[in-house]
């Protein structure tokens, strides 16, 4: 994954300094990338917290429940007991971020915690936490930085390209129009790759919650309902929706839970999460 978005950079850098004759714009994208990296590795969960509009839940008495089954759950999983947010949104949702296990966060909506029995709650809790014990918050960090950042660069180099600048002789027509296609499906592909490390996370997610939950029926009637919640959540930020147990966006909507109903193999490309028809085939067996 690494290596894969370090050769984007690398690619839209080489562009950018041979259509301006400037190396330094190369050394520029790959130094600030990772600067990037490092300052999203030790700040993504106040980020991400803010752009999700989460408050912290200072004590167990605001949400005794939720609490006790954290707790259980850390115990049973052998993980510390991460920070417990909440946001203030009817539609039902929830989210793990941090950089590690000592510094992660769960998120839950409102929204989540009436329309849940306890072990679905507990289902839904289990697959944040394997978020955390699978390391999924960094691995989804550093694809959004990375991402976020070809797109920019990408979106900077397209429009100097049409506004003109670079010297004349690194206007070859031919390499001029291979380097405006470059820039224009670096992000694309940036975002490919984002969705599709995304997907198969929440897959091991699921997986992992069930593990320590030794209850798969409790996950996959919590993402039923959930999914047949037909309202998007109020606060939605494209770039933290992969982080979600379910698209907060509303745009895979659950048409997709109709029986026998398939999903193209393009449209599958710009999911952030696997149809939920196919997680809830996996935790119940009933793949095809």
């Amino acid at each position: 994954m690494m290596t894969s978005f370090f050769l984007l950079v690398i690619l839209v850098g080489f562009v950018l300094s041979y259509l301006y004759g400037n190396p330094s714009i190369l050394y520029f994208a790959v130094l600030f990338s990772i600067i990037m990296n490092i300052s999203a590795y030790w700040f993504s969960d106040k980020i991400v917290l803010s752009m999700a509009g989460a408050t912290k839940i200072e004590s167990k008495d605001q949400y005794p429940e939720l609490w006790n089954s954290m707790e259980n759950l850390c115990i049973t999983a052998g993980l510390p007991m991460p920070a417990l947010y909440v946001i203030d949104d009817p539609a039902p949702n929830a989210f793990a971020t941090g950089r590690n296990k000592d510094h992660a966060v769960i998120a839950v909506t409102t929204g989540l915690l009436p329309l849940l029995t306890k072990s679905e709650l507990e289902g839904v809790l289990a697959h944040e936490l394997s978020h955390i014990g699978n390391r999924d918050m960094l691995v989804s960090t550093v694809v959004v930085v990375f991402a976020g950042f070809i797109s920019l660069i990408a979106d900077l180099a397209l429009r100097a390209s049409f506004f003109g600048g670079g010297s004349d002789e690194k206007k070859n027509p031919i390499f001029l129009i291979l380097g405006i296609v470059a820039i224009i499906l670096a992000p694309i592909a940036a975002t490919i790759i984002r969705l599709a490390i995304s997907r198969q996370r929440e897959f091991l997610a699921d997986a992992t919650a069930v593990l320590i939950t030794r209850y798969p029926e409790g996950l996959a009637v919590a993402l039923e309902k959930i999914s047949n919640f037909h309202q998007p959540m109020k606060i939605q930020h494209a770039a933290i929706a992969h982080l979600f147990i379910s698209d907060p966006t509303g745009i895979n909507d659950e048409s997709e839970l109709r029986e026998h109903e398939k999903v193209s193999f393009i449209a599958k490309l710009f999911m952030t999460h696997p149809p939920v028809v196919e997680r809830i085939s996996r935790l119940t067996g009933n793949i095809e």
